[in-house]
């Protein structure tokens, strides 16, 4: 069980919880179950489909993942992508549990099955907390069917504070898109801080809509969208045993379901789709751990998009680099050292390098143009850019990361004490 205490609002936090647009045929409730000692906070979370849902999610690709991503791999595969119940608890992330946590599944899968009525690959479960402390099967499953009672219309702020663990304010977005000459709604929210750096999702993340969508185009949705936001964020280079990313579709909007992921009537509920995703991930960013100042890194000119990524994931993840961002210093040597030690074909006299629109290297050297004052104003406010041109070919990327402070030491030494 998790025993941190309540940490202070990151800076870079949105100024309110936005305005949610309301998703039809879903219901939601929140109940503690006391997973955080010391503390009493709604750490149950539970969304019941009435009438079903098409879904499609991504999961971590850590190889000491916890039971709940098999579960909902297995679920998504056998179940053909539909859903009728979701549930999740924090404080606990029933990962590296043996036989303790595939017995915590099943009774709580169990559970929802009974109340829902439904089969039990479509349940899905989540859980993200202390690694490694096996939680008794009877309390999630307990608490399911405790406050199945309280289902109803989705108190959007609640879930999303409800999943929370170290995350210093609930993360949500939301949009009404056109699909077909329908107004949909699209309404997500997440949780994320620390051990951050996707390899498909990272951290806990839902995203509903009543748009009518097969499973067949959740999935393809999800898994195209996922890597260009939620793989697009680090904060600390550490993947998480529970990283799970998830959309589902009620069709309570009406109409015939879209079943190819490629219709071009999907384009503008796409785009829509992709800035709710961003908006969530970057969000992550914001709360990181300790976090200043978010940083958005931008790698053009590589070898391939893959190996832009790589780079701009190297100057992300460098502690160099970041703790120099947190004192405001324009120290562009860093990410020169950052970009070099990724391994990615790199001409040295080739490269470009710009905090803001201000060019601080190229051709080898510190540009003849360089200004300290200059560089330095473009690292000391709460958002930074930073610009590199690998000159070899077109491969581009764009990551985003924040800084490290001595916030993320304290955080992170005191999280089980």
């Amino acid at each position: 069980m998790s025993s941190h205490k309540e940490l202070p609002v990151s800076p870079l936090a949105p100024e309110r919880f936005p305005n949610m647009p309301k998703v039809g045929g879903m219901e939601t409730a929140t109940l503690s179950l006391g997973l955080y000692k010391g503390r009493t906070r709604d750490d149950l979370l539970v969304v019941h489909f009435p009438d079903g849902a098409s879904a499609g999610g991504v999961f971590t690709t850590s190889s000491t993942r916890s039971d709940d991503v098999d579960w909902g791999r297995e679920a998504l595969k056998s179940g053909g992508g539909r859903a009728r119940v979701l549930v999740v608890n924090t404080g606990n992330s029933n990962a590296f549990t043996g036989a303790a946590g595939i017995a915590k599944n099943r009774a709580t899968i169990a559970s929802a099955v009974k109340l829902a009525g439904c089969k039990p690959h479509e349940v899905f479960v989540s859980a993200t907390g202390v690694i490694g402390e096996p939680l008794p099967p009877h309390i999630v499953s307990g608490g399911v069917e405790k406050v199945w009672s309280s289902l109803g219309t989705p108190d959007w702020e609640k879930a999303a504070n409800c999943i929370r663990t170290t995350d210093t304010f609930a993360k949500a977005a939301g949009e009404i898109a056109d699909l077909n000459r329908r107004n949909v709604a699209i309404a997500g929210f997440a949780k994320g801080s620390g051990m951050i750096m996707p390899n498909m999702a990272t951290t806990l993340n839902y995203v509903f809509t009543d748009a009518a969508l097969t499973p067949r185009v959740c999935q393809a949705l999800i898994a195209r969208l996922c890597d260009v936001t939620y793989n697009c964020i680090t904060v600390d280079s550490d993947t998480s045993t529970s990283d799970t990313l998830m959309l589902f579709a009620t069709g309570a909007a009406g109409g015939e379901p879209i079943d190819n992921p490629d219709d071009p009537r999907l384009a503008g509920f796409t785009e829509a789709l992709h800035r709710v995703l961003l908006d969530l991930a970057t969000q992550i960013v914001r709360d990181g751990e300790g976090a200043s100042k978010i940083i958005e890194i931008e790698v053009t000119g590589a070898a391939s998009d893959t190996s832009a990524k790589a780079i701009a994931c190297s100057i992300a993840n460098s502690p160099l680099v970041k703790t120099a961002i947190a004192a405001g210093d324009a120290n562009w040597g860093r990410v020169i050292m950052a970009i070099g030690k990724s391994g990615e074909p790199v001409e040295r006299d080739r490269i470009s390098l710009w905090f803001a629109d201000h060019l601080v290297a190229s051709d080898g050297a510190r540009s003849p143009g360089y200004s300290e004052d200059t560089a330095t104003r473009a690292v000391s406010g709460q958002e930074v850019s930073i610009k590199v041109d690998i000159g070899i070919a077109s491969g581009k990327a764009r990551v985003w990361t924040c800084d490290f402070t001595d916030g993320y030491v304290k955080i992170n030494g005191a999280y089980r004490s």
